[in-house]
């Protein structure tokens, strides 16, 4: 089992969205070459770019796993359980370090379909991977420390990682990787309200992505609580409390907080063990 980043080879199975994500962030950090990347997909014609890019692409799962230390699994919930069943024969668990990003499969189910003891680690990013930029969280089942090192020492340098318990990555699925689509919708609400103002489309949407950026970074480096820093602007009869509790009376903070406990909630269904899936 390889330990050392710019010695492993990573397969990449099931390359949409957030494998897609992870493959640009990996070459764009420059932690690995395209060439040390095997990348699959159903309709490889979705892989056109990748493969112009120096990727290595193709369709078949188990040959992409025997030329790789490191697998991703990347796709649906509901296509896992006939990946694993294609791959199993392959996987060496003294070799492979295999990393599941398919929402609300836990370890104990992956590890009871492909067998062995293989180092399986859940991780859970965003699409903001692809520019170093994720919020990734990490769990693991058998104490495996250097896989978990290593894994967590990839998405350290593709955005920031938390391991945290298994019990709490389909709260994380919510609130990171569902989350990254509720903050852009709230960007694209203040651009609107930005435009009704006077503002052309693309100012208002600079305007208020710049904002939100810093907004972010207010918090993430100086590690302040949201509401310290909203009462640096709020000034009493001021236009900042005035413009917020007019949101809070329409309800914002608390529709904010419905949606992700609802994604939370369909997240933890999305994907079926095999015996389950078998008798529906």
């Amino acid at each position: 089992m390889t330990m050392n980043i710019s010695d492993t080879r990573i397969a990449i199975l099931g390359t949409g969205n957030i494998g897609s994500a992870i493959a640009r962030g990996l070459v764009s950090a420059g932690l690995l070459p395209a060439g040390r990347i095997s990348l699959t997909r159903r309709k490889p014609e979705g892989l056109s770019d990748f493969k112009r890019d120096g990727y290595l692409v193709g369709t078949d799962n188990a040959e992409a796993l025997r030329n790789a230390d490191l697998v991703v699994l990347a796709v649906t919930p509901q296509q896992l359980n006939t990946l694993l069943s294609e791959i199993k024969g392959v996987l060496d668990p003294r070799r492979h370090i295999v990393v599941s990003v398919v929402s609300g499969a836990t370890i104990a189910e992956i590890r009871r379909q492909l067998g062995g003891e293989p180092a399986i680690i859940r991780a859970m990013p965003n699409t903001a991977i692809a520019i170093r930029e994720s919020m990734t969280c990490l769990s693991t089942d058998n104490g495996d420390a250097r896989a978990l090192a290593l894994v967590k020492t990839i998405f350290d340098s593709l955005g920031k990682s938390l391991v945290i318990e298994e019990g709490l990555m389909v709260p994380a699925t919510a609130l990171c990787a569902c989350g990254i689509a509720f903050f852009l919708r709230s960007i694209r609400a203040a651009s609107q309200g930005g435009i009704e103002i006077g503002f052309h489309a693309e100012e208002a949407l600079l305007m208020a992505a710049q904002t939100a950026r810093g907004a972010a970074s207010l918090l993430a480096e100086a590690g302040n609580h949201p509401e310290r820093e909203v009462d640096k602007v709020t000034t009493p009869q001021g236009c900042t409390i005035a413009g917020l509790n007019q949101m809070e009376h329409y309800g914002f903070s608390s529709a904010l907080i419905r949606g992700i406990v609802t994604s939370a909630e369909k997240a933890a269904v999305l994907y079926a063990p095999k015996e389950k899936r078998t008798e529906s």
